[in-house]
């Protein structure tokens, strides 16, 4: 693609994404663009963050799971 075309491209994208009012294609193209740069939400948490989500992870991967009910019959009744 010649420097013209990429010019062009960019303009007719630009231009397209100013008109759109789909949130779920407004959300995909930015899903693109973080995917892009290689900056994640990921990236943003804490270490601290990381090893809870990794062990609720851990937890699920090890069958140590219960449902939405058993859940709150616990908390209801201690």
């Amino acid at each position: 693609m010649s420097v013209a075309e990429v010019h062009k491209t960019k303009s007719n994208l630009k231009a397209w994404i100013d008109q759109l009012s789909d949130t779920n294609m407004l959300s995909m193209l930015d899903g693109v663009r973080i995917l892009n740069t290689g900056n994640t939400a990921w990236d943003d948490l804490t270490e601290y963050q990381k090893e809870n989500i990794n062990a609720g992870l851990d937890d699920i991967k090890h069958g140590r799971v219960m449902s939405s009910e058993e859940f709150w019959d616990q908390l209801k009744n201690g």
